[in-house]
């Protein structure tokens, strides 16, 4: 028997506590795999890398066959805004993790964004792009 308070994380293979934050995760982790195609071995959660010489943590982290990270996946609670400043935020990581695409959802709005391969900026995208990682 479960916890209804814990939710499973295939990628880091154990319960996690149920959150907002973390349901929308493991969301975005099952349509990853299942419309996207994107197999669970070629992906992280709470991925950790430095920025600034400070820890941060990606909530997932997609992969391609050469193992190099392609996207990267911020996830907000339902009710958390999905502004400017959170777009920020995940183009800083894309910085250190310099990922073709970029995914920022809270569950019910999500961005899109692509790297522009002349100059490394941002741009958003209108539609998901069928091949991601």
């Amino acid at each position: 028997m479960t916890d209804e308070a814990e939710i499973y994380d295939p990628l880091r293979r154990k319960m996690v506590a149920r959150t907002p934050e973390e349901e929308v995760r493991q969301a975005v982790i099952a349509w990853l795999r299942d419309v996207k195609g994107i197999p669970e071995t070629r992906m992280e959660s709470e991925w950790g890398f430095t920025y600034n010489r400070r820890r941060y943590r990606a909530d997932i982290v997609a992969f391609d066959r050469e193992l190099r990270p392609q996207l990267l996946v911020e996830c907000k609670a339902p009710g958390v805004r999905i502004d400017e400043k959170v777009i920020e935020q995940v183009v800083r990581y894309a910085r250190v993790l310099p990922v073709r695409h970029i995914m920022v959802t809270n569950g019910t709005v999500t961005h899109l964004l692509a790297r522009n391969e002349a100059d490394g900026s941002y741009a958003f995208l209108a539609e998901i792009p069928e091949k991601l990682g």
